[in-house]
């Protein structure tokens, strides 16, 4: 036997060939489809490969056949090729989109897995580029600027948004900043960046104040210090209730700040003991709630401290974080409270530190809104409201001065 392989275009060409060369009682034994050439595996072409073979006593080409013509004959392989030509037509014909073949969908992964890669380079290659001509654009005052801030502690993502803004506008303006435009520029994107957040206070709407936050932040006197300014200076009648139980000075201080205010208080020892506190300060107009600290870096502390603040009341609860703490401890914290709804908060012991860079940092990245900044022991002098031109002044005082 006699067995020829055939790569083709199409199967009718296949026919054609086998015809001439093997003559018309050869059999076809194997067709599929292959792929050819191509680089590195990539572009390659549809082929159709044919495997045939007639027997070698009748490999004779057509022109030196022996046997008589026999028109039945013909006419009958005449009509089978017709039919192969019609089948392999049919096969040649693209598949429907479900069917595709796994091969080509893999290829054509492989291609746009590629220049997917090829993009996200010459995009990379452009941001190197764009930071080191921009770094070589840093001016001296920028460098301070960039300094300062660090020393502030704002985290570095807002420090290079932040230079790379006054470069743009340097770039725009075709000049180089004096110092004295460098910190006015910084001051009015700062200002620009926190003007969402400010106006935040307490709402007037709220009956039930809670405060919550890490053990030592100063939530008591903070509390006498809204109380005082309430009662005196609004003229409001002020209850004060306190679950922080786990430390028995705090009741006694806050019990202190009651008396001194005449305001009464009630203490609460678990979530089942609220209702009998609010029917006792039913004709308080303002109720400020003092919670436990505890290392609210765990969020199990946090849930049972959440477990407190469920009340019909209209209400509203602020965190309370220290200047004195750690950037990072300060953002688990909030990170904890935010799950659970709490967006504003109050700052206190600014006269304690001279770093300011945890306010900016938490008020962008949780997206908090700043109510108050405390700072002293003074009842109720030492607090205002937040104000974001007053806290930029202070970010910045050391660089513009």
């Amino acid at each position: 036997m006699r067995v020829k392989r055939y790569v083709v275009n199409a199967l009718p060409e296949a026919v054609s060939l086998i015809r001439s060369e093997l003559g018309k009682d050869a059999v076809i034994l194997n067709t599929k489809e292959i792929k050819v050439g191509g680089f590195m595996g990539m572009f390659r072409k549809k082929k159709m490969e044919v495997i045939a073979a007639i027997e070698s006593n009748q490999a004779n080409p057509p022109a030196q056949a022996q046997r008589a013509p026999n028109p039945q004959v013909d006419a009958a392989v005449e009509q089978i090729l017709q039919s192969v030509q019609r089948t392999a037509t049919a096969v040649m014909e693209p598949p429907p989109a479900p069917l595709i073949d796994v091969q080509e969908q893999k290829r054509n992964e492989r291609e746009q897995f590629i220049i997917d890669e090829i993009r996200d380079l010459k995009e990379y290659m452009a941001t190197l580029s764009k930071k080191q001509s921009q770094s070589t654009e840093m001016s001296e005052h920028l460098i301070a600027l960039s300094e300062h801030l660090t020393e502030q502690e704002m985290d570095v993502q807002w420090i290079e948004r932040l230079l790379n803004e006054i470069l743009d506008k340097q770039t725009e303006e075709g000049t180089t900043y004096s110092k004295e435009q460098v910190w006015e520029q910084a001051f009015l994107q700062l200002e620009a960046w926190l003007q969402p957040y400010s106006g935040s206070g307490i709402s007037n709407q709220a009956r039930v104040v809670h405060f919550v936050g890490p053990t030592g932040v100063g939530k008591t006197t903070t509390i006498a210090k809204l109380a005082a300014e309430q009662t005196i200076k609004q003229g409001k009648k002020v209850g004060f209730i306190t679950s922080d139980t786990y430390r028995i000075a705090a009741v006694d201080q806050l019990r202190t700040y009651a008396n001194i205010l005449n305001v009464p208080m009630e203490v609460v020892f678990s979530q089942m003991d609220l209702p009998r506190a609010f029917k006792q300060l039913e004709e308080r107009e303002l109720i400020y709630m003092d919670t436990a600290g505890r290392n609210f870096r765990s969020e199990l502390h946090v849930s049972e401290v959440n477990s407190l603040l469920q009340t019909s009341e209209p209400s509203e609860t602020v965190l309370v974080l220290s200047m004195t703490g750690k950037t990072r401890d300060m953002a688990a914290v909030a990170d904890h409270f935010c799950k659970y709804g709490v967006r504003k908060v109050l700052f206190t012991k600014l006269d304690e530190t001279s770093v300011y860079g945890a306010i900016f940092n938490l008020i962008m990245n949780f997206e908090l809104l700043p109510t108050y900044m405390a700072s002293g022991q003074t009842v109720p002098d030492d607090i205002e409201s937040f104000k974001v031109e007053s806290y930029i002044r202070q970010l910045l005082r050391s660089s513009v001065s």
